[in-house]
């Protein structure tokens, strides 16, 4: 983690980010015996539509539909995991109290983690935000920052689940409802003991808990949900989706996620092998349990987190990762640019086949799967990017994306820890503005913005440690200033570092020759470059990595070096990857 030196500017910066620590002295009073949170529920978020009436979330009359939750799998006292985080949804019907309006009030929370994590919603029309107080088993106390969004206009992109209608007395209205998950940092190795909310009653908690540490855990790969598109449709049919680790252990798990979906979705049984060629595994697949069942369904916006196996990791070889989907399956989360083939059944659970028979068809991204962690191992790196991180323009199935090539290059040293590597490149996505927009069935799989997808993709990783941002091309290429790229960059970095991350941040390639990349675009790559290189830049991140110097032909700086150019003028070839991954000094990481 990064080492924190508490001098004044930083300790304001991190008030709006981060923990910072409250001396004893100054503190707020306890103003209440601390109470669990259902026991402070003093407003009701949620009617039958056959009595709409029976709710007033917002104080006009409006509520969320119980019908629309229980479509969704958010079903009273259902367990949800979201950002890793495990919520509890409401133990209340339809009429009754669900919610706390947020004033202060200290609620019983006990735990210890690296995050608090609060299912909320804001009902004042825009964000509402307020400060509290987290106070330990030890008797040290730090304060937070929370903001909600508000639950009828707040962002589809990073919203947890989305609501079809909200009710009315006069009826339903046809207008997405949203709920959102947020959290803030913890004190490092402090167990909570309660937390006092912030005092505003447009701030709307329905849950709040530790989010535990992910201690003897590394993540070896992981994949963002780029988007959710049609697929198949498939009924009855198994996945086996080949992954690559970058670090190995010997224990594993996966994460399945049903990011941007309205409705739950079943998997009958998962196994995980190490691939032998094509869908045929090495040896007999092993199974994958979820809470002591083999099978699991995964509410809209949640995710499943398999038991922990004893099963031997290699680092850098492919793995096949298959579950069965019992039902009839027509959309999917998915991550759209894999740069390898994975593998779709016939009908029937396939997954623990020891051969590849029953995998009669193929696919080009990883539906679902978005993480595969690994025993032990030091943590991992993140890399926050887009289709040159994603790998567009390597050999397919030949795991050279530049990510590949920077966790082979960690493997084969001692000077630093050998990290895992996860790879959170997006095909065509952006800094600050969102390409899908985070909610229905859509052929757009360029992703919700870095700035809307970082709590996700980042902040809720396994073990991450380090995270290196290599975005704006797409940005400027689609008109965004250089002056709107550096604002979402350094946001990036503020919320990254305040939770404890290096951050580190690459220049952006040259790419003249491409149709878009004009000499106004090059104009503005190059001011966002230079803000990175100067000093207001290194004031920001740990370190830069100049990958503009890397890549860019010396006598034509604005174009890409023919030896590393795919032949899109945009994209690296093999070479070029290559090249990226040999420039990082290992020791900044």
């Amino acid at each position: 983690m990064r080492r924190r030196v508490w001098g004044t500017a930083v300790a304001l910066a991190l008030l709006s980010t981060g923990v910072t620590t409250v001396p004893a002295a100054t503190a707020s009073p306890v103003g209440q015996r601390p109470a669990p949170l259902e026991r402070l529920f003093d407003n009701t978020a949620v009617s039958d539509d056959t009595r709409p009436t029976g709710a007033d979330f917002d104080g006009s009359g409006r509520s969320l539909s119980a019908q629309d939750l229980t479509a969704a799998g958010w079903t009273p006292g259902r367990a949800l995991t979201v950002q890793g985080a495990r919520l509890t949804w409401p133990r209340r019907a339809p009429g009754e109290p669900d919610n706390v309006r947020a004033d202060g009030q200290s609620v019983r929370v006990r735990g210890n983690g690296d995050a608090l994590a609060f299912l909320v919603a804001g009902t004042g029309g825009g964000e509402e935000s307020g400060a509290g107080l987290v106070r330990y088993r030890d008797g040290s106390r730090s304060s937070y920052h929370l903001t909600a969004s508000d639950w009828r206009g707040g962002p589809l992109g990073t919203k947890a689940v989305a609501l079809p209608h909200v009710n009315t007395p006069g009826g339903q209205l046809a207008e997405k409802a949203r709920l959102y998950v947020v959290t803030v940092p913890l004190a490092e190795g402090r167990a909570v003991d309660s937390v006092e909310l912030p005092r505003n009653s447009d701030v709307h908690v329905f849950a709040l808990s530790v989010r535990a540490e992910n201690r003897g855990w590394t993540g070896s790969w992981a994949a963002s949900t780029s988007g959710y598109t049609a697929v198949g449709p498939w009924t009855d049919r198994t996945l086996r989706l080949v992954v690559h680790t970058s670090a190995g252990g010997p224990r594993v798990r996966i994460r399945l996620d049903n990011t941007f979906a309205a409705a739950p979705v079943r998997v009958g049984s998962a196994t995980v092998a190490v691939q032998g060629s094509g869908a045929s595994p090495r040896s007999a697949p092993a199974a994958l349990s979820f809470g002591g069942s083999g099978d699991v369904e995964i509410p809209a916006g949640a995710q499943a987190f398999s038991a922990p196996l004893g099963f031997d990791v290699p680092a850098d070889s492919n793995l096949l990762v298959s579950f069965h989907l019992p039902g009839t399956v027509t959309a999917a989360p998915v991550h759209s640019l894999a740069v390898q083939q994975s593998y779709v059944s016939e009908p029937g659970d396939h997954a623990a086949d020891a051969g590849p028979d029953a995998y009669t068809s193929t696919i080009l991204n990883w539906p679902v799967l978005t993480g595969v962690d690994v025993g032990g191992g030091p943590g991992s790196v993140v890399v926050l990017g887009d289709s040159i991180t994603d790998g567009e323009k390597s050999t397919r199935d030949a795991n050279r994306r530049w990510p590949d090539l920077l966790a082979d290059r960690l493997r084969q040293q001692d000077a630093v820890p050998r990290y895992g590597v996860l790879n959170h490149g997006i095909s065509a996505n952006r800094v600050v503005t969102d390409r899908y927009v985070g909610d229905g069935v859509s052929t757009d799989t360029g992703g919700v913005s870095a700035l809307h997808r970082l709590d996700r993709d980042v902040l809720a990783q396994t073990s991450a440690r380090t995270v290196v941002v290599f975005q704006g091309v797409n940005d400027v290429r689609w008109g965004a200033s250089a002056e709107q790229v550096v604002e979402g960059l350094r946001e990036i970095a503020e919320r990254a570092r305040g939770r404890g991350l290096r951050v580190l941040v690459a220049t952006i390639a040259p790419c003249a020759g491409e149709a878009r990349c004009t000499a106004a675009v090059d104009a503005e790559r190059s001011a966002v470059n230079r803000w990175i290189l100067s000093g207001a830049g290194a004031a920001v991140f740990d370190a830069v990595l100049d990958f503009d110097a890397v890549l860019r032909d010396p006598g034509d700086p604005a174009r890409m070096l023919p030896a590393y150019d795919s032949g899109d003028h945009l994209h690296p070839g093999d070479a070029g990857f290559a090249a990226l991954a040999e420039s990082v000094d290992l020791g900044v990481l």
